[in-house]
């Protein structure tokens, strides 16, 4: 499918890993400029070699989304080498304090807001700018399933996301009529380095292997993954991908759940 954004420039947060390298790709492939950004230097140096083919598309800057101050230098080194962005994917955030509400004290509660609502909300209010210029951009944020189905040892987190809707919302409606279209994206229980760090604790916890951590979770956490199968990044990129299109041009203020049936309402 020809996506028609051959030629724009999109900028990916937390695109050193997981699903917002598998949707810098899908982009480049597409004939899009990508800038890549994640906070730590070095994994997103061992990124950007992954995919060398696409030199000359590709460019990286590290930066922390929680830092106003880092993401402003991060604009004017994509405005000075760059340009401006046509398409902003805002992938980073974290897992987040985990447990029951009363075992999470405040630090917990404000690291996880701080990163995975502000931080958006920072990294928007940095380049709207260019998102707004010239009649025609693209915003999509990663939210999840836990958005819309509450976990109780994930309450943070789910909170964090709820508030990435919302924001998502509010802003398809703010913006919509100057061609800037915004939406969200909700996975599920996606092969990441996020998923695999809980498998692996899981795995330790229940003293099993891996597989097993992953087989038993599918079935007492997510029961509703029809495929019982974790899905892969690539599979949210491409709804991704879709999104930043010009085919998704009558698309905006909507959640695209890419879960394999996980949330258990319609």
């Amino acid at each position: 499918m020809e996506l028609g954004i051959q030629g724009k420039t999109a900028l990916v947060t937390g695109a050193d890993s997981g699903i917002g390298f598998a949707t810098a790709l899908e982009l480049l492939k597409e004939g899009a400029q990508v800038v890549m950004t994640d906070q730590y230097p070095e994994s997103l140096e061992k990124a950007v070699l992954k995919i060398d083919n696409y030199s000359e598309q590709v460019f990286s800057y590290p930066a922390d989304i929680t830092n106003k101050e880092d993401l402003k230098k991060l604009h004017e080194k994509v405005k000075a080498e760059v340009g401006k962005i046509d398409i902003l994917v805002q992938s980073a955030g974290i897992t987040g304090a985990q447990g029951l509400f009363h075992d999470i004290d405040d630090d917990g509660w404000i690291n996880t807001l701080e990163v995975d609502l502000l931080g958006p909300v920072r990294v928007v209010k940095e380049f709207l700018p260019d998102l707004r210029a010239g009649g025609w951009g693209r915003l999509i944020f990663l939210a999840s399933e836990d958005a819309l189905q509450i976990y109780e040892d994930e309450i943070p987190y789910c909170t964090a996301k709820a508030g990435i809707l919302a924001l998502s919302k509010g802003l398809s409606k703010t913006y919509a009529k100057e061609g800037l279209l915004v939406n969200a994206v909700s996975p599920a229980f996606i092969k990441t380095p996020m998923t695999e760090a809980m498998m692996e604790k899981r795995s330790k916890k229940l003293q099993v292997t891996k597989k097993e951590a992953i087989d038993s979770f599918l079935k007492e956490k997510r029961p509703n993954i029809e495929l019982q199968r974790r899905g892969q990044a690539e599979e949210v990129a491409a709804v991704i991908a879709f999104l930043c299109s010009n085919r998704a041009s009558f698309v905006n203020g909507a959640n695209y759940r890419v879960d394999s049936g996980s949330v258990a309402t319609i």
